[in-house]
């Protein structure tokens, strides 16, 4: 049926009615033709999203009821009309943010979870989709005109940062497929150790350290237990979960030599709350949480002085982007493995996320704490 019978046949239910109106809010026109508008294909979908909200918006879109052209603009606009917070929310979702108030979900146990399920998805879909450093992380775009180029100067804006010199002993904890623990030790002669909660991310990153000084283990961060010169953690602080908060910094602060200094490289929420889209936590990062700045501020403060916090969130708008165009292209390729509907859901994923970024709905923090640098630091840029 096209979009326009389906607009037809619900055009008089209250369904239609309620989704309609709150679209229109966005300036988002249902079967409209601007690339931001939406074609709406199954008749169930206003049901569907007014009853589970956005998982309902995500699932339907994985289902291939409505499409739309360019989804990170409507999903600024959707973010910028605060259409998120017109939308219901699932008894699931409820029970989702109580049980997360109460239970650790990034416990030990747990933790390896989103490593199983996202992070081992395929080398193969991220080799192609990512940067040859593989970094899964926001690239630097300040002089930057390529994804290559924003990527460089992301691992050698941390570097700096973080004022290696030949000889210092780095921790890199989340260290993915080894892209900033191989910069680290070719570019500025450093003993680096990583950990990882990935297998298929820590088979890569050893394969790509081969002959530097460079160790890589598949371990929780809570079991840490040496002396470094310098810590590092990019992309993995978005797993920790609140529960953890004290923990995290507690290890940091256990494993760090006296004058040493940590960067922490963080997605982080404006605000501080429990819920978390349910859509994200199902499909993609499970059990992720986005700290905001007065969870890291308070988890910090026992431990460190705050020397610097960079915020470049506008950055990752370009990165997903970037990101999304190569899996598109790089999917012929792959699709046999992957299949349609694992399509639409990836695309859904960065599209969305791009869009949240350029709606400044969330943000990204660069963050370098010492124990107190005598005369401070000065902090590259």
């Amino acid at each position: 049926m096209s979009s326009s019978c389906i607009e037809e046949s619900v055009r008089g239910s209250e369904w239609y009615r309620i989704v309609s109106e709150i679209l229109e809010s966005a300036d988002i026109t249902l079967n409209g033709s601007r690339p931001f508008d939406i074609q709406v294909h199954n008749p169930d979908f206003f049901k569907r999203v007014l009853q589970e909200g956005s998982l309902g918006l995500g699932e339907s879109y994985m289902d291939g009821w409505w499409d739309c052209e360019r989804l990170d603009i409507f999903f600024t606009r959707a973010l910028n009309a605060g259409l998120e917070k017109q939308l219901p929310h699932h008894l699931k979702d409820t029970l989702r943010i109580a049980a997360a108030r109460l239970v650790n979900l990034q416990s030990k146990k747990r933790a390896w979870i989103v490593g199983k399920e996202h992070y081992d998805l395929g080398n193969d879909l991220f080799e192609r989709m990512l940067d040859e450093h593989m970094q899964y992380s926001c690239g630097y775009w300040k002089d930057a005109t390529t994804l290559s180029e924003a990527q460089n100067a992301k691992l050698k804006l941390i570097c700096e940062k973080l004022q290696l010199k030949p000889g210092m002993k780095l921790l890199d904890i989340g260290c993915g497929w080894g892209g900033l623990a191989e910069f680290a030790a070719r570019h500025y002669g450093v003993s680096v150790f990583g950990v990882t909660i990935s297998a298929e991310q820590q088979k890569m990153a050893q394969q790509r350290c081969e002959g530097l000084d460079v160790t890589i283990l598949l371990q929780d961060y809570r079991d840490l237990h040496e002396q470094f010169d310098r810590i590092v953690s990019v992309g993995m602080f978005e797993h920790v979960g609140p529960k953890n908060y004290a923990t995290y910094f507690d290890v940091v602060d256990r494993n760090l030599k006296p004058q040493g200094l940590f960067l922490l490289h963080s997605i982080g929420s404006n605000q501080s709350r429990d819920n978390v889209d349910p859509w994200i936590n199902k499909y993609i990062f499970p059990n992720g949480r986005l700290p905001s700045v007065c969870q890291i501020a308070a988890a910090s403060e026992p431990h460190f002085v705050m020397e610097d916090w960079h915020n470049f969130g506008a950055d990752y708008d370009k990165t997903l982007m970037a990101w999304a165009e190569r899996f598109h292209d790089t999917w012929p390729e792959i699709s046999q493995r992957y299949g349609k509907r694992f399509y639409r859901m990836f695309s859904y994923y960065l599209h969305a996320c791009a869009g949240a970024f350029r709606a400044r709905d969330i943000q990204l923090w660069q963050i370098v704490f010492s124990r107190g640098a005598d005369n401070g630091l000065r902090v590259a840029r």
